[in-house]
């Protein structure tokens, strides 16, 4: 992975609303969360290794980040019917978002400059943002711990 300056949207940003729709095909925007805390992933595609591997971590520890305040929502360029198919399959008790054409993750600089076998190309860049309960980032997680990414944010917000 070549190395590269952080574009994603820092701490104390508040971002805009776009509206996308979710694994139902049920509108939905970041304000319909204003009054509440939320982890917010991006990642690149259901099912695939290491995005199961996190949507796994996430749903076994959602009940203890719901026991701090926090909803969690994912969002990727997957369409409906995959979001679908991948919350079914793997009991996932969040909404993912589907956004093909990249707005949301445009917008928190989750999309940029990859490697791959000395290939670079465009994608999603894996990340997570905590937002509070006026929409505001709380905090910026670059270097997401897949299998215990439910840790790694439960850690970061005892510190």
């Amino acid at each position: 992975m070549a190395e590269s300056v952080s574009t994603f949207l820092p701490v104390g940003s508040a971002p805009q609303d776009i509206p996308l729709t979710d694994q139902n095909g049920d509108s939905v925007k970041l304000s319909d969360y204003r009054g509440q805390k939320l982890v917010l992933y991006f990642y690149p595609k259901d099912g695939s290794g290491s995005c199961l591997k996190e949507a796994l971590s996430l749903r076994d520890g959602y009940d203890k980040l719901k026991a701090k305040g926090y909803e969690v929502v994912g969002v990727s360029p997957d369409s409906e019917k995959s979001h679908l198919n991948f919350i079914t399959k793997q009991s996932l008790p969040f909404r993912l978002i589907s956004d093909p054409e990249t707005k949301l993750i445009q917008q928190f600089g989750a999309w940029g400059e990859k490697s791959m076998y000395g290939r670079s190309y465009m994608g999603l860049l894996r990340s997570t943002f905590l937002l509070n309960e006026e929409g505001v980032v709380t905090h910026v997680i670059e270097n997401v711990v897949t299998a215990a990414h439910a840790t790694q944010i439960l850690d970061l917000l005892e510190s």
